[in-house]
């Protein structure tokens, strides 16, 4: 976890004024990029697993359509100019929230359950870290839907669509129509084989295809020992169920490892 998150991270749950704390067989060539998962290496935590107050969060897998209901929190002067997690600067104006797990550029539409009042967000910034709480809002979308003075306020979170890396505008209706209908954060995969030779890699290959729904494929790497090709096997949705499916044992010795 990098310091501008740690700061960000630390600075939400001292906040307490009125908001929170807060198939086919593949085969794909590349040089050796040290693929091993290793939580040491990740200095971007946006959409990242990332530990705070001894809790491990795993950003999720959405789409569009995707419901959630909690209680809102919002945030403003105290944070305002301080960097979120993703390394944009909060701004209390801009229609801007917080999420646990939601992916960063997540376009959400949040409707205040005590009032009717809704209001389109994107999501920049980690939090609330309350167990009783889904999102913390800006000031200027807290104002929207009416909840600056009671702090909080019981609201229904919609995933609308996505907006594009490194974009920081809301998109418009026709654009959020042309954004990809689900986001998935990372290529989580499980190695479960290395071989010099290319014949042993495919034979493996072949026989492991679709195990369980998932695909594997053939990553051709330049390494320190020399040529290797390993076999992956893909089609994870997220790190813990990566995880979850080594820990059933099916393939002794296999790792995790983690495409961009």
């Amino acid at each position: 976890m990098n310091k501008i998150f740690f700061l960000s991270v630390l600075g939400i749950t001292l906040f307490t004024s009125g908001c929170s704390t807060r198939g086919p067989s593949s085969y794909i060539h590349h040089k050796y990029s040290s693929p091993t998962y290793s939580q040491k290496k990740y200095s971007h935590p946006t959409m990242r697993p990332y530990v705070v107050h001894g809790k491990r969060y795993y950003p999720t897998v959405v789409s569009v359509g995707d419901r959630f209901r909690g209680n809102a929190s919002w945030y403003g002067p105290n944070f305002h100019g301080k960097f979120t997690s993703n390394g944009e600067r909060y701004n209390m104006w801009d229609m801007t929230a917080a999420h646990k797990t939601l992916p960063m550029n997540t376009i959400v539409r949040v409707t205040n359950r005590r009032n009717g009042k809704s209001t389109v967000v994107r999501i920049n910034d980690r939090g609330p870290f309350v167990s009783t709480r889904i999102i913390d809002l800006s000031k200027a979308a807290a104002s929207k839907i009416d909840m600056i003075g009671t702090g909080t306020a019981p609201v229904t979170l919609e995933v609308l669509g996505f907006a594009g890396k490194g974009k920081n505008k809301i998109p418009n209706k026709k654009q959020l129509k042309k954004s990809p209908k689900s986001v998935e954060l990372s290529s989580f995969a499980l190695q479960i084989a290395s071989f010099s030779n290319i014949n042993g890699a495919i034979r493996t290959q072949e026989k492991y295809n679709n195990t369980d729904g998932y695909t594997t494929v053939i990553k051709d790497m330049q390494t320190p020992n020399g040529r290797m090709f390993k076999v992956w096997l893909k089609g994870f949705k997220s790190e813990q169920e990566a995880r979850d499916y080594k820990a059933n044992g099916i393939f002794k010795g296999a790792f995790i490892v983690r495409e961009d």
